[in-house]
């Protein structure tokens, strides 16, 4: 859904054959039919990205549906509108487990197969602006900053690893974007706080300097100049598309 669907959509307008995965395989089958329907080339894959064995199966499939890995985009991320001292284990636990661990799993994999090929390839890790600062005491989200802070320090580190393969990785901080995710957020923060619905969402789009939410598609946009040519000198970086709300 939202950014995952944006970024299949907008790489496969660019030739790319996308395999679409996701926990649920209804999520999957849509944006696979969107591809089709535009011409493109995709396959549905449910998967789970906390489970080796299933992202392992990922890869195969791909490869046997499509040939060589040459692009994989860590998109899987749940959230969660806890403070801090109200995050149980459970909640911890899933956050690290789906947006870190997950990057890890499928990172881990998506690598080998593009050492085995011998080409190179392109990871592409999606963070979140929660990745590079705390959402502040009125925007509970600390386990979720916390794990994708490790999304963030997990794409320079293997960046700096397989670099050697000629396998670049990178990594995209967006803002706050117009996704159900950002729906919860605000309807969670509102029901705290005794304030109406969508309150939370239009005082946080107030505050972008370019004066306009974000779209999926604007995230799209930078992961596709990612996987591209133009970006073949670029790897363990992080970039902000986020209309100008992050100081660096």
């Amino acid at each position: 859904r939202g950014i995952g669907r944006a970024i299949s959509l907008r790489l496969a307008s660019e030739g790319v054959s996308v395999a679409v995965t996701d926990i649920d395989s209804s999520n999957a089958d849509k944006v696979v039919a969107e591809i089709e329907s535009d011409g493109g080339q995709a396959v549905s894959l449910q998967v789970d990205v906390t489970r080796k064995e299933d992202v392992d199966q990922m890869v195969h499939d791909t490869v046997a549906k499509f040939g060589p890995l040459d692009i994989l985009v860590n998109n899987a991320g749940v959230g969660a509108v806890v403070p801090l001292m109200d995050t149980d284990e459970d909640v911890w636990d899933t956050m690290m487990d789906i947006n870190a661990k997950g990057v890890l799993l499928c990172s881990q994999a998506g690598a080998r197969q593009m050492i085995t090929t011998g080409s190179g390839g392109r990871i592409i890790n999606n963070a979140s602006g929660a990745g590079k600062i705390a959402p502040g005491k009125d925007v509970p989200l600390g386990a979720y900053a916390a794990s994708k802070h490790a999304v963030v320090a997990l794409t320079k580190q293997m960046g700096l690893e397989l670099a050697r393969h000629g396998i670049l990785v990178n990594c995209v901080c967006a803002g706050i974007v117009d996704t159900p995710m950002w729906e919860l957020i605000d309807r969670e923060i509102a029901k705290r706080d005794g304030a109406p619905i969508g309150s939370v969402k239009a005082s946080a789009v107030a505050s972008i300097p370019l004066g306009r939410i974000q779209e999926p598609e604007d995230v799209a946009n930078v992961v596709a100049f990612l996987a591209s040519t133009d970006a073949s000198y670029m790897t363990g970086q992080t970039y902000n598309v986020c209309g100008g709300i992050l100081p660096y």
